[in-house]
């Protein structure tokens, strides 16, 4: 099994022009059940957790005032989302469905969410399309819950530096933040984590996947976590608009690959989160998510070849449909 975690109003509509690219969430569960990456019983719809749990990271009065919509016009505008009870059912159904995730992966290995990695929100706002901060909840409830979760590593490879669960865990030991980011993209005024790699513009596959070779293995020999959550962003392609990075789609799956390996080695439990990605077509976005969800060891065969990899040489009149769409 492979549990992912998806419910409808993931895909939250939004107002013509809106750059954030909803639309992956519908495309992106439809190419992994064409594909055969995962099967309807992989999916699960998650559910709002009790208010306790999301109170472990966030201020009561942030929560309450966001729940009933009364955040400032300035608050709601650097959220990027203008807000409904719609959107508030959206954000807590995705912060639960990291914290269900969390769960199933103590017992499966591995879980996703096929959204989530709302990693720019705050103990006491939200900003950059993040409202509730999902990893860092189910972080905390993993060490409330879980006894035997001790010590937690995040590995935060979207390519804005996670400064909203930074800020949340800086001051919690149990709470291992690792980032890596451009240095000189969003947000501009950057947080402390417990390890910042800032990269400069353009960095391409080669000089991105060394460093994290170099680091990523070391990091889970010093600080020996019991349980890792992974922001998988895809904004880290050359064709995101937003990026600045320069690294292309197989890149960014020997990325995935090389992070899943390690914890799959390690005997680490995981949750991967999609978080960021603005490619100008959604194929590409779609794409690159899609292989995340490839990249887990057991679906790697005898000659290295991932085997979900072998089912899209099937499925390429499916890509041919959607590059021939208006806004693909």
């Amino acid at each position: 099994m492979l549990p992912i975690a998806f419910a409808p109003t993931y895909a939250h509509p939004l107002p013509a022009g809106h750059r954030f690219p909803m639309l992956k969430y519908e495309l992106l569960p439809e190419q992994l059940l064409h594909e055969g990456t995962a099967t309807s019983g992989d999916f699960f719809v998650p559910t709002p957790p009790p208010v306790a749990d999301v109170l472990l990271v966030h201020a009561a009065d942030y929560y309450e005032r966001l729940r009933l919509g009364q955040l400032t016009r300035l608050e709601e505008r650097t959220t990027g989302f203008p807000w409904s009870a719609a959107l508030f059912e959206r954000e807590i159904t995705i912060l639960g469905g990291t914290i269900e995730a969390a769960r199933l992966a103590l017992q499966h290995g591995v879980a996703f969410n096929i959204a989530g990695g709302t990693h720019h929100a705050f103990r006491a706002r939200g900003e950059g399309f993040c409202l509730l901060n999902d990893q860092a909840a189910a972080a905390m409830w993993l060490l409330t819950h879980m006894p035997a979760v001790r010590k937690i590593l995040i590995v935060d490879l979207d390519v804005h530096q996670g400064n909203g669960t930074a800020a949340i865990f800086q001051h919690e030991p149990r709470v291992f933040t690792f980032s890596m980011h451009g240095a000189r993209n969003y947000p501009a005024r950057k947080e402390a984590s417990d390890l910042d790699l800032p990269l400069p513009d353009g960095t391409d596959d080669a000089h991105y996947l060394q460093l994290l070779g170099e680091t990523l293995p070391r990091l889970l020999d010093e600080v020996q976590p019991d349980f890792v959550f992974y922001l998988a962003g895809v904004d880290v392609l050359a064709t995101d608009k937003l990026g600045h990075l320069g690294l292309t789609r197989a890149g960014c799956r020997q990325r995935d690959e090389m992070v899943l390996s390690l914890c799959h080695r390690h005997r680490l439990p995981v949750v991967v989160c999609m978080g960021g990605g603005y490619s100008e077509r959604i194929l590409d976005i779609v794409e690159a998510h899609a292989n995340t969800f490839r990249a887990p060891p057991h679906f790697i065969n005898e000659q290295g070849q991932t085997i979900a990899g072998a089912r899209l040489r099937r499925v390429a009149d499916w890509f041919r449909v959607c590059d021939a769409g208006a806004n693909i």
